[in-house]
């Protein structure tokens, strides 16, 4: 059957940014799925999305870590596996925002978004990756799926957003150095690239009327993006669907690439 190929039951995955947004939407839809879902969290104080993945009869753990710290984030995966979690999905889809015009940009929030939005997920794909590369393939050859969070700006410069940029310019490469180097091996590597959405990220864009009708104008669909417009796309980026793609970036964007 056709959609048993979009099945996750049996699957473990390693989500960051699941608290609110996008990221929420998408831990959602692999518990929807069928996937029991590890949380990276900066605390446990928001339990809305383990409650929500409870609801649907899968397990959730809140996993703590501070992704702005490289320290926090380089004993995430050790400490997920020494608590007897398999991960056969990453998710990475944490990141933050900083907007100054490009001469005043602070070097500390240049930092700070470089850290969130590209070492640390290279990190997490190194060392899961590291850990798929032990696993036994499946029936069908794959030892894992990876999907990191691009963006528009993964192929685009922005305004006020250098730093920005610059992280998702490198993940959209990291993913695709990446899958040249696992592809061989089983581990799926493949991100996804959102358009413009309504979500917190993007309330300064949205409050400014004359950029955000600009943008509207702009988008072929006729509106902004929501969070659900992106639980098809992770669904089928970590399933056997997507079998032979890897090094893709997805974007979703209401067709404004295509402009």
């Amino acid at each position: 059957m056709t959609m048993n190929l979009f099945n996750l039951s049996g699957r473990t995955a390693l989500v960051t940014g699941g608290t609110r947004g996008i990221g929420q939407a998408m831990a959602i839809a692999l518990a929807e799925a069928g996937a029991d879902i590890v949380l990276i969290q900066r605390d446990t104080s928001n339990q809305a999305t383990k409650s929500e993945i409870e609801r649907l009869g899968r397990k959730a753990t809140i996993c703590v870590a501070d992704l702005s710290s490289q320290s926090s984030v380089s004993t995430i995966v050790s400490s997920v596996l020494a608590d007897g979690h398999d991960i056969d999905i990453l998710l990475n889809c944490a990141g933050i925002q900083r907007r100054h015009p490009s001469h005043v940009f602070p070097q500390e929030d240049w930092d700070e978004v470089l850290q969130v939005n590209l070492t640390t997920v290279f990190t997490l794909c190194r060392d899961v990756g590291a850990y798929m590369l032990t696993r036994t393939p499946n029936a069908y050859g794959q030892r894992g799926s990876i999907i990191n969070v691009a963006s528009l700006v993964s192929f685009q410069g922005g305004l006020n957003v250098p730093a920005y940029a610059a992280a998702k310019g490198g993940v959209a490469q990291l993913t695709k150095a990446l899958s040249n180097q696992w592809a061989s091996s089983g581990i799926n590597v493949n991100a996804i690239a959102p358009g413009y959405v309504a979500t917190d990220m993007n309330t300064a864009l949205i409050q400014d009327k004359d950029r955000a009708a600009s943008i509207l104008e702009r988008i072929p669909a006729g509106r902004w993006g929501n969070a659900d417009d992106f639980k098809g796309s992770v669904v089928y980026l970590a399933s056997r669907a997507s079998l032979y793609v890897s090094g893709e970036i997805l974007t979703v964007d209401g067709g404004w690439m295509g402009r």
